[in-house]
């Protein structure tokens, strides 16, 4: 088992990972695109990003290498001649059930140890990238804004030797309105030998010029002087730092992707008490700050009532506001003045504490990262043994091996994983759900799915039998299967037509002395087990009548239904009279090889 495992196990996983880092590349391209960025930059920050994708492609590697491994074993017989040989299906699965228990251990060492370091470089680096100035490729007949304060235009270029022709050029490194305007008929750009300076070498062009000087007055600068120039050759260097610079890590390593749990744990404790500390800040400062001037009352609330502490909700004012006296002002322009000015310090007010809700808000939003991250240092281990119990059982089940049905139901499976896992993620993160209950919705969810796949497995139940599920929906229905039985050309026992009888009436007796009971509450309530009363007796008539040599039993035999309900009771009751007329027929025996008319059965 091992050595057909441990191959699937490493082709899909390499397969699956491939699969996610291009998304992962798809996402990024275009911030890695035109940089000019080193094949070992390029290199190094794949292979991080490889690392921090692990969790994703690990367990989608397991649930599709169990369901190859079980398929190939199904559609060979494999499965089921080591079954025949008394081999249960929990022993075939004991030695992948050890590996994917320490596959599991290993992947929480990962999540622990390894995945903070790789995220950590892995974003550092990233952002590294994102600041990296772009490569200079001026595109013709259009402005380039790439390089900072520069607009370039190019009328046409040499691609062969580099030379820019009928080029405009707008410099506003010294400001808008110290603006330069370069105008060249060709031109080439180079960098400098530390490549942190852009050199434009010019040629036959005029450069125009403001000569403001910002420390004037504005009444100065009515007459503003500029300055024009004309060049046959010129030289102008550019600020254009063109050298990949990495970003600290320490900034990266202090947050929660770069943590392992202790780590995690004693922010988690440290933004606790500091979320606490503001709320009660914030509280004490609702409760002992003075409102339209007016302070609250810290004696007695009422002739007996509890004194009114600062940390109590419940406080009063120590007077009422004398609202009628405000308003019966002077002027009314003075009561206006008194309303505008309550209304603005109740609006300064109310911004003030929405700033600070804000505040709260975003510290209790990054204790919950924090909080997720550390839940989610052993979701991927439980991850990969609910769908390794899940994709052994099923594989056992369906019995396909190869690439092509595995594969379709391990996408739909972790499509479906995937989906729950994020959403739970992002109601965790929003704060609507407990963060426990978010990162743990989609194993809840699939833990019960596996435990059903393999109880089914194990008893070699039949759970993607088609026949099964149809002929369950027509007995939903009404509709049921219509017996087929034959006039035997070879009978071993002959039928006795007294016992026939016999059995015929004791199913009559019994279905008239059920059709009563199944009307009511009652019937409805214990119908079933009513009914349960004439599967015997029919089952032996139909037994003992099919040796019959009469077409005409044989076709009556073949209107009892499969199984009795409150709609066809009645049919069998009149199909067991007619029966007992045709045996009780002088002219017809039960061996007498009478034909059946069809037109009768119906």
């Amino acid at each position: 088992m091992l050595q057909r495992f441990i191959p699937l196990l490493t082709m899909t996983f390499f397969i699956c990972l491939f699969i996610v880092l291009m998304q992962f590349l798809w996402r990024y391209i275009d911030e890695l695109v035109g940089k000019g960025l080193s094949i070992s930059v390029v290199g190094e920050l794949f292979f991080y990003a490889a690392l921090t994708m692990v969790p994703t492609a690990l367990p989608l590697a397991v649930l599709l290498a169990s369901l190859m491994t079980f398929g190939n074993l199904g559609e060979k017989f494999e499965l089921t001649a080591m079954k025949s040989a008394g081999i249960s299906l929990f022993r075939i699965m004991k030695p992948l059930i050890i590996l994917i228990a320490v596959i599991s251990c290993g992947a929480f060492f990962f999540q622990n140890n390894v995945l903070p370091i790789a995220q950590t470089k892995m974003w550092t680096l990233l952002f590294s990238v994102r600041q990296k100035s772009p490569e200079v490729e001026i595109p013709e007949r259009s402005f380039y804004k790439e390089i900072p304060d520069m607009n370039i235009y190019v009328g046409h270029k040499n691609q062969q030797s580099g030379v820019l022709h009928d080029m405009i050029i707008y410099d506003l490194t010294r400001g808008l309105d110290n603006s330069r305007v370069i105008l060249a008929d060709s031109g080439k750009f180079s960098f400098t030998e530390d490549r942190t300076r852009l050199f434009l070498h010019l040629h036959n062009g005029e450069l125009f010029e403001n000569l403001r000087d910002n420390s004037m007055g504005f009444a100065s600068q009515r007459y503003l002087p500029f300055r024009r120039e004309h060049f046959t050759d010129k030289q102008v260097y550019f600020a254009f730092d063109a050298n990949f610079n990495r970003i600290d890590e320490q900034g990266m390593r202090s947050q929660y992707i770069g943590q392992n749990i202790s780590q995690l744990s004693r922010s988690i404790d440290s933004l606790s008490r500091q979320v606490d500390s503001i709320g009660d800040s914030y509280a004490r400062e609702l409760q002992t700050t003075q409102y339209v001037g007016l302070a609250l009352r810290t004696g007695k609330n009422g002739a007996d009532g509890p004194e009114v502490s600062e940390l109590r909700r419940d406080v009063a004012m120590a007077e009422p506001l004398p609202i009628d006296s405000l308003l019966a002002s002077p002027t009314p322009s003075a009561a206006k003045t008194y309303i505008s000015q309550a209304l603005n310090n109740a609006k300064r007010q109310r911004s003030d504490y929405e700033f600070k809700a804000a505040i709260l808000t975003e510290e209790a939003k990054l204790m919950r990262r924090h909080d997720i991250e550390l839940q989610k240092k052993f979701t991927l281990s439980i991850a990969c043994l609910i769908f390794f119990f899940i994709g052994a059982p099923l594989g056992a089940i369906i019995k396909k091996g190869g690439i092509g049905t595995p594969l379709v139901i391990s996408v739909l499976l972790f499509i479906v994983y995937y989906i729950i896992d994020n959403t739970g993620y992002k109601m965790a993160r929003d704060g609507k759900i407990a963060v426990w209950q978010g990162i743990w919705l989609s194993s809840a969810i699939l833990l019960p799915m596996g435990v059903f796949f393999t109880y089914k497995a194990v008893g070699d139940s039949a759970v993607f039998n088609a026949d099964a599920y149809r002929n369950y929906l027509m007995r939903l229905l009404g509709h049921q299967p219509k017996r087929d039985l034959e006039v035997k050309e070879v009978i071993m026992s002959e039928v006795n037509n007294s016992e026939a009888i016999e059995q015929l009436q004791r199913l009559l007796s019994a279905a008239e002395r059920v059709s009563p009971q199944l009307r009511g509450l009652r019937g409805f309530i214990f119908g079933r087990r009513y009914l349960g009363e004439l599967r015997e007796p029919l089952n032996a008539v139909i037994e003992h009548l099919s040796n019959s040599r009469s077409a005409k039993v044989i076709g009556l035999l073949n209107t009892y239904p499969f199984i009795i309900t409150r709609r066809n009771l009645a049919g069998v009751i009149v199909t067991t009279q007619r029966l007992i007329t045709t045996l009780t027929d002088n002219n017809t025996t039960p061996n007498d090889n009478h034909s059946y008319n069809e037109d009768n059965q119906a």
